[in-house]
């Protein structure tokens, strides 16, 4: 198991933070983000994770309809323009500016991770219900639908680890912050479920939205509007991809397909 270079990576960062360096500043600082970041990542995805499989029928907004449709869409669009704009040339060296002092840099992706944690824990704490339901599954649809969505969930699960579970947790860091070495990021991802399709994160995410047990209008409006990122976005980043990796993404993209898996006789290599 410690051959696999995700494995390796991660156990190597958590031996390097554990054999920190003297500096009790620094120390502090790494660890208080560490906490931050982890507890904000895991209230956010806690919060989605509740509020869409009530179809976001629950929420603890209270703005006054039709002012609430603004407000619900506003909480909707900051979350895909922050995290693409912060994934810019410009929005990194914003992010490395966020924490005063010299680590700033070395802390980006703890910084972008507490952001994108708290912009979900946002989304969906302050989302004002509409009070309508559409539908409501129940008996053994229920739990094949439950099912689903927690089959979601364990597939986007699987396809951050495979993506490199330090940069997608903000571990990488606040890690390499406490152990006194340079972020050491992982190589393009085409191991477990990027062997399928390239962007298995997205997919994945975009599964979740659609497999919940509650539909409502408001559900339909997320689901839909996130969709539309879950496809388009991407783009973007697979245009980051191939001008850091070049001819290695440009063969791999040939290979791989974007979203939909190829069936076994439709592969490149299939005899």
């Amino acid at each position: 198991m410690l051959a696999d270079p995700r494995v390796a990576r991660l156990v190597t960062l958590i031996r390097a933070a554990l054999g920190a360096p003297a500096g009790t500043g620094r120390i502090a600082l790494a660890l208080g983000l560490g906490v931050l970041c982890h507890t904000l990542f895991a209230a956010g995805v806690l919060a989605m994770i509740v509020a869409m499989f009530f179809g976001l029928s629950e929420g603890m907004g209270t703005v006054p309809w039709p002012w609430a449709a603004l407000a619900n869409a506003a909480l909707i669009v900051q979350f895909p323009v922050a995290h693409s704009l912060l994934l810019t040339g410009p929005g990194g060296r914003l992010m490395a500016r966020m924490i005063p002092g010299p680590h700033g840099q070395t802390l980006a992706t703890t910084t972008y991770a507490i952001i994108a944690s708290a912009q979900l824990l946002a989304l969906f704490a302050l989302w004002t219900p509409s009070g309508i339901v559409f539908w409501r599954a129940e008996g053994v649809i229920f739990w094949a639908i439950t099912a689903a969505y927690g089959a979601s969930w364990l597939i986007l699960l699987k396809a951050s680890f495979d993506a490199g579970a330090e940069v997608q947790s903000g571990a990488l860091g606040w890690m390499s912050l406490m152990a006194r070495i340079r972020p050491v990021f992982p190589d393009m991802p085409t191991q477990g479920m990027f062997r399928l399709i390239r962007q298995p994160i997205y997919v994945a995410f975009a599964l979740t939205l659609w497999t919940v047990p509650v539909w409502t209008p408001d559900q339909l409006v997320l689901a839909v509007s996130f969709t539309a990122y879950c496809l388009l976005a991407p783009r973007l980043k697979e245009r980051r991809f191939a001008a850091r990796y070049g001819d290695r993404f440009a063969q791999y993209r040939a290979d791989v397909p974007y979203a939909l898996p190829r069936l076994s006789k439709d592969r490149p290599d299939a005899q």
